[in-house]
């Protein structure tokens, strides 16, 4: 990747509107296959059973909502290209690289899913106003990211979409609602970064909070 002298993306991909409400935008080629297989190879060892917020307790759980195995890749675990990969989903969020949670990679097999949500958080001062997903790799069938009230798209690999979360007034947004549909043939990557409203310290890092 071409970056600056502080690790940041000299050069954007360019941005293709999908979707107005939802507001969502795809851009082509935003990772190459090496960056691809290195996010996916560093998140393997650490694979383990994903998990959702439980809305009345705040904490992460195990849930059918979401039958897929996820892996983050914390500030111990950030190497320099991962570095540089937050600080280009930075740049085309239009936000801080603080402000982003770390990086979580998602391994989806035959048949696992992550059904209709919203990805803004109850009862947080510091709200995940926009998400960013990479799919890692492609040939596989099923799996597309299908918006309730907007597009269904079959990601290739190196292409990240990002899309609103919140209102204009930094609600939840209802019409955000999205699911990954069921893998029905092969395996499905993707790597998901979530951007708060301000920033966020990886350190203190609890799905959720």
């Amino acid at each position: 990747m071409a970056l600056d002298d502080r690790g940041r993306p000299d050069i954007l991909p360019r941005a293709e509107p999908l979707s107005e409400a939802p507001h969502v935008i795809r851009y082509p080629q935003f990772l190459s296959a090496d960056e691809c297989a290195h996010v996916a190879t560093a998140a393997a060892p650490m694979l383990a059973p994903s998990t959702v917020i439980d809305s009345l307790t705040g904490q992460a759980r195990e849930h059918p909502v979401r039958t897929a195995m996820a892996a983050v890749i914390g500030p111990a675990n950030e190497d320099l290209v991962m570095r540089a990969i937050n600080h280009r989903l930075a740049a085309i969020t239009g936000t801080a690289v603080e402000q982003g949670e770390p990086l979580s990679v998602m391994r989806y097999d035959v048949s696992q899913q992550y059904r209709m949500h919203i990805d803004a958080l109850p009862g947080t001062g510091n709200q995940r106003i926009k998400t960013a997903i990479v799919y890692l790799n492609h040939g596989y069938e099923g799996g597309e990211t299908l918006f309730e009230h907007g597009p269904r798209i079959a990601g290739r690999q190196g292409d990240a979409i990002v899309f609103d979360n919140v209102k204009r007034d930094g609600s939840p947004d209802p019409v955000s609602r999205h699911a990954g549909l069921p893998i029905v043939r092969g395996v499905k990557w993707i790597a998901t970064r979530w951007i708060r409203q301000a920033a966020y310290d990886p350190w203190t890092y609890r799905a959720g909070a």
